[in-house]
């Protein structure tokens, strides 16, 4: 044989991984069968029982997989890229940003992380917790040491600035067709930070208007 039996059912659990999140991705977990999930790995339905036990075995791992992707790109982020973001400064779209230099075009995994977060699923629960636990640290940073104004209800606006950034994501293609640009390409996501950092840094409402009446 070319390779040992545990290389060969390595790349075969990999295979098998893969195209179960990208058919997921495609058109969420329920509808997918084992068969076609075979089909689309190229291996047999008994293959795909024998490494996983079930379609709800794979599905966990396939979870668990996401799941690490994700926090890498996550706790990557330089924090004081982030304190940028929320304070207004130029890395407006960090973790959409984040996002487009980790995943390749085509890759399933921002597809997957949308069906995670918007179906209520306990995995996008678990990941969103993580996630607004470090953006509420955060947020305590900037504000003990005067980057960011302190808040009447923190949470919330720790929540709001995740949500925010996330939106990119979970509502790309909406969003593509809204700006007639992908948000997470370099060209979009210039363009988001652009205007979002007027946001945070400037507000959005009134203040021409105060101005001219005091």
């Amino acid at each position: 044989m070319s390779s040992t039996p545990e290389v060969g059912d390595l790349t075969a659990r990999a295979t098998i991984r893969n195209a179960a999140l990208r058919l997921f991705a495609d058109r969420g977990p329920d509808a997918v069968t084992v068969r076609e999930i075979a089909t689309q790995a190229g291996v047999s339905p008994a293959l795909v029982v024998h490494h996983f036990g079930s379609k709800d075995g794979l599905r966990a791992e396939v979870d668990a997989f996401a799941a690490q992707a994700f926090d890498v790109i996550f706790e990557a982020l330089p924090t004081d890229e982030l304190a940028e973001m929320l304070a207004g400064g130029e890395a407006g779209g960090s973790l959409a940003e984040a996002f487009a230099r980790g995943f390749p075009p085509g890759s399933p995994l921002p597809a997957y992380l949308r069906r995670l977060l918007l179906t209520n699923d306990p995995a996008g629960a678990a990941l969103f917790g993580r996630w607004y636990a470090a953006t509420r640290r955060l947020l305590d940073v900037m504000v003990e040491s005067g980057v960011a104004r302190p808040s009447e209800d923190p949470d919330v606006r720790a929540a709001f600035f995740l949500v925010n950034d996330l939106a990119l994501i979970l509502l790309r293609n909406p969003i593509a067709m809204a700006i007639g640009a992908d948000p997470l390409t370099p060209e979009g996501i210039e363009r988001w930070a652009r205007e979002a950092t007027i946001v945070y840094a400037e507000g959005a409402f009134g203040a021409q208007g105060q101005e001219e009446n005091p």
